[in-house]
């Protein structure tokens, strides 16, 4: 089972309903990995606290070209879709931050005058946690435009996939990074707050699951501010209210001291665990239909 964990903005509470499902389900033995795919801004390791002891470059392949064998063609600038190089004068330009790395550049040049050159991305970090959780990250280098190789790998490194329950806690968002961290999710946990931005940001988070075709619930976070728009499109859609943790002082207050709401509040193991045997029969309704 693949639980992705989303949010249409930054500051729901994702990573604390991500790191507290994982922990819960690890407590009730299941086989647990962690992934934490927001890689320009990962945090969940600081409620999992695994010991890091693996590591592994994200690189991207870039177009060098050797201006000597180059005959400014314009071959290679034809079948770039993404206008990373371009023929200017007759010489060849590379603008490597613009590059995905596919390769049809190399490919194409009539004089072998373009090799692919390594350029790092970022780089993977993974452990084991105090209570056996399997968990990695990915860190993208500052200045970097492009994070979904670096979840591409993330999702491909390791034995992650292989555990009972994979936890994916998503960028924010609704663009490539969060696409590329549902793909092959079988339920997407929409993490929100009853508010009018958090129900404009939960429209487009839904909007991105039924384009690509997985069920999805809601979790209302900060519960008891706001209005009642959050819920209103949820009934009216048939999106399932899956969970509601309210607005406490004592969580807010735990998790800026690096505290799991386990840690904060135990009760919620069961809670969790609960949540997941919703989950299980949604994610096979879904699969059903």
């Amino acid at each position: 089972m693949i639980i992705a964990v989303a949010s249409g903005k930054g500051g729901t509470g994702k990573t604390t309903v991500a790191t507290a499902l994982a922990q819960s389900l690890s407590k009730a033995n299941f086989t647990v990995s962690c992934l934490d795919c927001d890689v320009e801004a990962p945090n969940a390791h600081i409620f999992i606290q695994p010991e890091l002891t693996q590591f592994e470059d994200v690189n991207n392949l870039i177009p060098e070209v050797n201006a000597e064998a180059c005959t400014g063609c314009g071959r290679c600038a034809e079948v770039c879709q993404f206008h990373a190089i371009v023929v200017l004068g007759g010489q060849t330009l590379v603008f490597p931050e613009m590059c995905h790395g596919c390769g049809s550049c190399a490919m194409v040049c009539p004089e072998n005058a373009i090799t692919e050159v390594p350029q790092k991305l970022g780089i993977l970090e993974g452990g084991v946690s105090p209570d056996g959780i399997n968990f990695g990250h990915g860190l993208l280098n500052v200045g970097e435009p492009m994070a979904v190789p670096v979840i591409t790998q993330l999702k491909k490194w390791g034995n992650y996939m292989d555990a009972d329950v994979v936890v994916i806690d998503s960028p924010p968002g609704a663009s490539c990074p969060v696409v590329e961290a549902v793909r092959g999710a079988n339920f997407v946990l929409l993490v929100t707050e009853p508010t009018p931005f958090g129900l404009h940001d939960l429209r487009q988070a839904y909007e991105l699951t039924q384009e690509v075709n997985i069920p999805a619930g809601v979790i209302i976070n900060r519960d008891g501010i706001g209005d009642t728009g959050v819920e209103d499109y949820c009934h009216e859609i048939g999106l399932p209210i899956l969970m509601r943790i309210p607005l406490e002082r004592e969580i807010g207050y735990g998790i800026a001291q690096g505290k799991s709401l386990l840690e904060i509040h135990p009760k919620y193991e069961v809670i969790f665990q609960k949540l997941y045997t919703q989950i299980a029969a949604l994610a096979a309704q879904g699969e059903a239909q």
